[in-house]
């Protein structure tokens, strides 16, 4: 017969070897839910602008943004491209040529205008960016030259695009150009002048207020050093008749276009100064024509920028080449500060007859 106080004490310490058992075991603890690492978003790169456009010449407007000093390079393009809009009621840009001068990127300006007009859902235009030694306002760092197409009928009778017109002072440069576009028939709508030195800038705006008081003027200094005083002055007048055909080259340096459509290039650059580097910019070229159903021999303004002048007599010999020997395109060579690539040492671009 068991004892009962033996039975209590074993009882008693059954119970008490599970409380020991019970306080060393470890507790099993449900571990968390491992919470989904989120996916890495990739914003997608904005497209580049095109290589060439095609538009109505009868609607096209030309328009100069205004110089300011607020910010820097990145706000000054924000800022151009809004003034531009206001001034051209909407309408789309078809080609933007931007002169840049200072240490910002230049490279940025292609980018923002695609970021820009990308977000607006609004087409693309050609884009050339040029690096100059100054611009006629301290702390200015960027002026763009916009070319638009509206709905409005602006040029009935055409265009006429007018060579750079050279001289050792602003006021003979603003003269010659006056007396092309008289010759012409056409009423200036825009001139670029560009000056060995920003002394003469206000030759130059009086000048140029007296001879073509509607049209849109843009001064630059396209180098920071000149070898020596010179004054060019380029520029697009609206003609006041239809010409004789609807392409007509003048003596005193221009070209009258009555054609429906005109095709514009952005510039496209060549690296070194072998002939071979400087095929490979017209090669370019002339598939951006392609694209829009034109050839070389569709050319009606050519537009040389070029790091030294040996370089530009280069590029221009070799023109007859791919426009074709009969071929008369007048237009501007330019000898400017820089262009978007370290390495680039000419940019070429035109204008066309489009189909």
């Amino acid at each position: 017969m068991t004892c009962p106080n033996f039975a209590r004490l074993l009882g008693i310490s059954m119970v008490a070897a599970g409380y020991v058992w019970a306080q060393s075991a470890p507790l099993r603890i449900k571990p968390p839910k491992k919470e989904k690492e989120p996916e890495t978003q990739t914003l997608p790169l904005p497209p580049e602008p095109p290589a060439a456009v095609i538009a109505e010449t009868d609607k096209l407007a030309f328009h100069i943004s205004p110089l300011s000093a607020k910010g820097l390079l990145t706000q000054q393009v924000h800022d151009a491209l809004k003034a531009l809009d206001r001034a051209n009621g909407g309408a789309t840009f078809v080609k933007l040529r931007a002169f840049v001068a200072g240490t910002g990127d230049m490279r940025r300006v292609a980018t923002i205008v695609a970021e820009e007009l990308s977000d607006r859902k609004a087409p693309l235009p050609v884009v050339t960016t040029i690096q100059v030694g100054a611009l006629p306002m301290e702390g200015a760092q960027v002026v763009i030259e916009s070319i638009s197409a509206g709905k409005k009928t602006l040029n009935p009778y055409g265009l006429a695009f007018f060579s750079a017109q050279r001289a050792p002072e602003a006021r003979e440069a603003v003269t010659k150009l006056a007396a092309a576009a008289g010759s012409a028939g056409a009423a200036m709508v825009e001139a670029t002048c560009f000056l060995s030195g920003l002394d003469q800038l206000e030759n130059v705006r009086a000048a140029a207020l007296a001879a073509f008081p509607a049209a849109a003027l843009n001064v630059v200094q396209p180098t920071r050093l000149a070898v020596e005083p010179e004054a060019a002055c380029e520029g697009i007048g609206r003609l006041q008749q239809r010409p004789k055909s609807p392409v007509e080259f003048l003596d005193a340096g221009g070209t009258a276009v009555a054609k429906a459509r005109l095709i514009f290039t952005g510039a496209q650059l060549a690296f070194e100064n072998r002939d071979q580097d400087l095929r490979l910019a017209y090669d370019r070229l002339g598939r951006a024509l392609e694209t829009m159903k034109a050839g070389y021999a569709d050319t009606l303004v050519m537009s040389v920028y070029s790091l030294s002048r040996e370089t530009a007599n280069k590029a221009t010999a070799l023109a007859p080449e791919f426009l074709g020997r009969s071929a008369h395109p007048w237009g501007s060579t330019q000898i400017v500060e820089g262009l978007p690539s370290l390495d680039a040492t000419v940019g070429i671009e035109l204008v066309a007859a489009g189909p």
